[in-house]
């Protein structure tokens, strides 16, 4: 079943519409309503065409959220084959909010990272609802090293609302876990492609996504904060979230023009929700032409082209 968001409140009663049509027709087989059935579908693209070409950044928020929106476990399935996830950092135990391992990449050994953040109750509990703990980033800095070690491009893929807060987390070393995750990003020889295909929340974002390219979905955001946290900072009022998210810059669009991020990959009309294995395989050709490209460094410069790239980022502002 559909989830509509807000917004798309007139693409809901459209779509309601159809949705009562065919199933007239399938209850009464002299009912002919294929002429308003087409009708009624053309509005749709129209309304949706209309909509999603003037979404502001809360409404971009809002989608890069939503709950049918491909996790990183429907990207592993698409794009990766022999995918053997590793677990544990060798240190305190699992966390299932960051996945990793090995796998090929249109034949190509690679390390796979991403979070996850679940499709149901059961499963967002288990994935700790994309959050990871120190425990995820240690098992994060464990694949980098390896990939390392054996030469194999990481590719990792962002969807978090930002690292875990909670009290046992921050008894771990949830910062140091973070810091270092993010050096060993800039310290590893081998390429690295992140890219954020949802929420791409403050520290617990970068600490995988500090690649050789870095690349966003069309609607999916990238921030220090969530506008809910920032409004709460700034006025003490969470309901404000969406001016919070205006003045954030945190939408693709607003990234590249900053140099935060290298290029956008488009999403189908409405959203990546609408049409997953499209833009599935959108994001596999963008990462398949970035590796190409790193493929032709040595690892040498492969990290000094990292490192200087995010150096650059607001030199020019």
């Amino acid at each position: 079943m559909q989830t509509y968001l807000d917004f798309e409140k007139p693409i809901s009663d459209l779509e309601g519409k159809i949705h009562e049509l065919k199933k007239l027709a399938a209850e009464d087989e002299s009912i002919d309503t294929s002429d308003e059935i087409n009708r009624l579908e053309t509005r749709v693209r129209e309304a949706t065409k209309e909509i999603y070409a003037k979404l502001g950044a809360w409404e971009k928020t809002q989608v890069a959220r939503h709950p049918q929106r491909p996790h990183f476990v429907h990207y592993a399935a698409q794009l990766f084959t022999d995918f053997t996830p590793l677990a544990g950092d060798r240190n305190f135990g699992e966390d299932a909010a960051i996945q990793a391992g090995l796998a090929r990449f249109n034949g190509t050994a690679v390390a796979v990272i991403g979070q996850e953040k679940g499709h149901d109750t059961k499963s967002r509990l288990k994935h700790n609802f994309g959050s990871p703990r120190p425990e995820g980033y240690r098992k994060a800095i464990r694949i980098m090293e390896m990939a390392d070690r054996f030469g194999l491009p990481i590719i990792s893929l962002i969807d978090t609302a930002g690292a875990y807060p909670g009290v046992g987390a921050e008894e771990r070393g949830q910062a140091e876990a973070i810091a270092r995750s993010t050096e060993t990003c800039l310290s590893v020889r081998v390429p690295m492609v992140s890219v954020v295909i949802g929420e791409g929340g403050s520290g617990g974002a970068i600490a995988i996504a500090t690649g050789n390219r870095v690349y966003m979905l069309e609607h999916a955001i990238y921030s220090v904060i969530s506008p809910e946290g920032a409004a709460s900072i700034l006025w003490r009022d969470s309901t404000r979230a969406r001016e919070a998210a205006t003045n954030m810059k945190i939408t693709s669009d607003d990234l590249k023009a900053l140099g935060v991020i290298d290029d956008i990959i488009p999403e189908p009309l409405g959203g990546a929700h609408r049409d997953p294995q499209t833009v599935i395989a959108a994001t596999g050709k963008v990462i398949a032409s970035a590796l190409q490209d790193l493929s032709k460094l040595s690892g040498d410069q492969v990290r000094a082209a990292r490192r200087q790239k995010f150096l650059d980022i607001g030199r020019n502002l």
